[in-house]
Formats: C-alpha cells, structure tokens, sequence
C-alpha cells in the first residue's frame, strides 16, 4: 500500500510540475489535462498491446508507436490526424477523443508531456492508484482559479457522505444526469463493488449499471478517462455527450446523485420545452430537478445539491415544490455551509426524495448556521459530515433539536403539514440563532419582517401626522 501511495504521489507532483511549466507558456491546466487524457489513453492501449497481448483498439497509423518516434513539426501534424481520426470512432475511443483538438503547438513542448508518459507503465499500476493519480490531477485543475475546471467540482467529502446515506446496491443503475467529471458515479461504484463478487453482478456494474450525461465534450472526456481507469466502461464509456434536458428520459433508473449546474443555460442552448414537465420554466436548476423527478422509477432513490432558490422560489418553484411533497418522499434536507464549493459564496442544499408515496415528515439537519468552511485554511473534510450520515442512518430517526433545552440541536423535524401551510410552501428553514445572538433569516422571511415593519413605520408616521395637525390648529 505505502508503494502505491508513493507512486500516487510522484506522479501526480511529476505531471503537475509539467502543467506549471507550460502554464507559463499560455496553456491553460485544463488544456494541458486534456491533452494528457488523449496520450495517456493511447499509451495504456500500447501497452495492452505489449504486455498482455492484446489486440489495438486504435486503427494503424494513429497509435502510440507512431507518435513517440517523432519530434518536432512531424510530431505536431501526427497527433492533430491522429486526434482527428480517434475523434471519428464509434466507441469509448470516439467518447474520449470527443471533438479533440491539440492545444501544444509546440513541438518541444509536446515531447516533453509524450516522453514523460512512456516513462512509466500505467497498467501495471492497480486501478485505484491510476485512478487516484487522475483524480488528484482533476482536483488540482478544479482548485487553479483560472481554468474555471471548478464548476465541475463537486467536493468528494460531501459526495462520499451522500453515497454513504443512500447506499446504492449492486444490480441497481445509477445516473447523473449532470456528471461533470464523474465523482458521484465513482463513489456510488466503490459503494456497490464491495458488496458482491458474484461475476454476472460484477459484469453488471461495470457495463451496465452507471450511466452520466454531460453537454460539454471537454467534460466528457475527463468523465470517461476517470471512469475507464478505474475499470468501468472497457468497451463503451458510459458517458453521453448531450444536454439532459432537451429530451424525455429514454429509461428509468434506481438512484440519481447529482449536483446540476447552478445559473442560468449556457447561450446557444436550446429552449426547454418539455411536454413532460409538471411546470415550464426558465429555472435550470428547478428543470433539472423536473427532469430528475421524471427519470426515477417507483420506489428509485434521489440525492440532489441544489441552490436555496429552489427551496423558496414561488411560481413554478412552488408548483414543483408541492408535486415533490406529493408524489415522493422529500424525507431529507441536509443545509451547506458556504466556502465548500468553488464558486465563491454558494449557499446549497442536499435533497433526499424517494419516489412513489407521500412525504410525512420533512427531516432537516442545518450544516450551515455558524459552520465556516474555506478552500484554504478549513477544508470540508468527510468527518465533518459524520453527525449528519449518523442521524441520516439512524432507524428509529431521533431529533437533536428540542425546543425546552437543545434549541441549537442541528437535526430536526418538520411535519408535511406544517410546511405545506408555509408561504409559496417554503423549505427554506433555519432555527438556530446565529452566533448565540442573532437569528438568520431566509430571503422569504427576511421580506416578510422588512414589509412588516415598514406597515409599522407607515402605520407610525401616520400618527405622528395626525398629532402634529392636532398641535397646528
């Protein structure tokens, strides 16, 4: 094990070290992980070759062997045809080479990433350690603040601490329906691998049982190199390169994990309009969780980041709010802290819902109020979330909260009926008085309390009014 963490950890400083130099140079780390993605995956098909007598998946002429011999304008032209022809291939190879282009148009430079590969023989590592090693390079180009790679970070303490609540089981399909680059299916594969070794239940979760969506092909790859190192989708990555909400879901599933994207549609995109939905609108992250709640089968399971505007939002965010209430059990709400994700000052939500039967009972647990959490100095580790994931799994559930004597108890629950009785049917709850002294507010409530006492402040002027014609005649 201590070799395997050695090797991680070489590795990852020796292809990081890389990225530093030709960041100098104008390429950016997510271009150079990119780049990396492509030639890494073409040496490890050389060595398939090579050391186990495998037969290329890679057409002649556009392998390993016919880059690592060449240097400078020769070197450039082969990998640009090379990326072409890949790109055009109807498999995991045409996945991963998705609309790939060479961002090293500098032949020196080139080699130096090429050789630096042929150093080392990836397949003889086990697959954690590759896949660790690549992780380690996505975290990295979600962490550098100007690759913008952030966005598709969600961070792998608070999905392990997901996973770990709902539990997916082997036989079961998983899918997120916004994959970014892959950590919910991963963890929910680590979840269900440990269960069985039952080799037609192995067959399944390899091939079969995970599935993720993505409309950005850069992402795509980096999802399914993360995937394929780590032994899922040998033949045909499960990753699709499209937008989820542009059509009906073509099959359901057992579990959803997913942390969609949080603003607005990106432009270009093409207007929702889905004869599916319970409501239209223009709200990406209330469509994506219409699109999820449609995509689930009866009895399937849901775990959802999603902003505190879908908690509140009236409207459609209302409409879709009470069908959630309704036709699925909303029977978890677990409330983040900002300073976890980065994206600066994101205020999120985690939402367990299973479909089928009505919510009964809303249990919320607030991971927000008096909780400071930076990318730098008090990262989100996964123990921080070992309360939650214990009052989650708990059976009988027992409240942390009491009104006499625990009022800053953290866990807490909320009858159906209470909340359906709120404003628009609002989620959006706090309890716990900041600090000790002050009470937060949600946005709903805030504007309650300012239209409130600005009636008070016309009431009072009024008067006065009244008082001072009184002294004036």
């Amino acid at each position: 094990m201590a070799t395997n963490i050695s090797t991680e950890q070489v590795l990852t400083k020796k292809v990081w070290n890389l990225a530093t130099i030709l960041a100098g140079l104008g390429i950016g780390y997510t271009e150079y992980v990119t780049q990396l993605t492509y030639l890494l995956f073409l040496k490890m098909d050389a060595e398939n070759e090579e050391l186990f007598e495998e037969t290329s998946a890679i057409p002649e002429g556009y392998r390993w062997s016919n880059l690592i011999e060449l240097d400078g304008l020769d070197l450039i032209e082969q990998y640009e045809k090379t990326l072409k022809k890949l790109s055009e291939q109807d498999n995991l190879i045409g996945t991963i080479f998705t609309k790939a282009q060479n961002k090293i148009d500098k032949p020196v430079y080139l080699k130096k990433v090429i050789t630096m590969i042929d150093e080392h023989h990836w397949l003889d590592m086990e697959g954690d350690v590759k896949g660790a090693i690549y992780e380690g390079i996505l975290e990295k180009n979600g962490q550098d603040k100007k690759s913008g790679a952030g966005q598709y970070f969600t961070p792998r303490p608070l999905i392990q601490a997901i996973v770990d609540c709902v539990q997916p089981k082997i036989g079961e399909t998983v899918c997120d329906p916004a994959c970014g680059t892959g950590g919910f299916l991963l963890a929910a594969y680590d979840c269900m691998k440990q269960q069985s070794q039952d080799k037609d239940k192995r067959d399944f979760l390899n091939n079969k049982a995970l599935h993720g969506v993505d409309n950005t092909p850069l992402v795509v790859t980096l999802a399914s190199m993360n995937l394929y190192l780590h032994g899922i989708g040998t033949d045909r990555s499960p990753i699709a390169c499209e937008d989820s909400l542009e059509k009906e879901p073509d099959t359901l599933v057992d579990v959803i994990l997913a942390n969609p994207p949080f603003g607005t549609r990106p432009a270009g995109s093409v207007d929702i309009n889905r004869p599916d939905f319970y409501v239209e609108t223009k709200n990406n992250q209330l469509n994506f969780l219409q699109h999820m709640m449609l995509m689930l089968k009866a009895g399937g399971r849901a775990a959802v980041v999603l902003p505190d505007n879908v908690l509140f939002e009236g409207g459609a965010g209302e409409t879709i709010r009470k069908k959630l209430l309704t036709d699925f059990n909303l029977h978890t709400i677990l409330r983040l802290p900002t300073g976890i994700f980065y994206a600066q000052g994101v205020k999120a939500n985690v939402l367990f819902f299973t479909k089928g039967q009505p919510t009964k009972d809303i249990w919320f647990y607030d991971y927000r109020t008096d909780v400071k959490h930076t990318l730098a100095t008090n990262k989100l580790q996964r123990h921080h979330l070992d309360d939650f994931v214990a009052c989650y799994t708990a059976n009988p559930r027992v409240e942390t909260y009491n009104e006499d004597n625990a009022r800053d108890g953290r866990w807490r629950k909320y009858m159906v009926e209470d909340i359906m009785a709120r404003d628009k049917t609002s989620l959006d709850i706090i309890w716990i008085k900041a600090g000790g002294e002050e009470e937060e507010f949600s946005l709903d409530e805030l504007m309650t309390n300012i239209t409130t006492q600005a009636r008070n402040i016309s009431k009072a002027v009024a008067e006065l009014q009244k008082l001072m014609d009184g002294i004036k005649e």
